[in-house]
């Protein structure tokens, strides 16, 4: 564990402790950099052409006219 000495304002931490407060405001921006770092992998495969078959919605739901033969 890292430690460290910082100046935070002490309206930010009123109502819990202040390694509460330190600990839930990294693991926030934690899971907002995976978040950006998710949608940045997701933007890559779109420019890239991997979502284009979506656009036809004959690859993703089938055709009821289409479907097998009643005998």
């Amino acid at each position: 564990m890292t430690k460290g000495l910082i100046d935070i304002a002490e309206e930010a931490f009123a109502s819990t402790a202040l390694k509460d407060t330190v600990n839930t405001a990294l693991a926030e921006d934690s899971a907002v950099l995976r978040r950006r770092r998710a949608l940045s992998r997701l933007h890559q495969r779109a420019l890239a052409g991997q979502f284009d078959d979506t656009y036809d919605k004959n690859t993703y739901r089938p055709n009821p006219t289409a479907g097998p033969a009643a005998s």
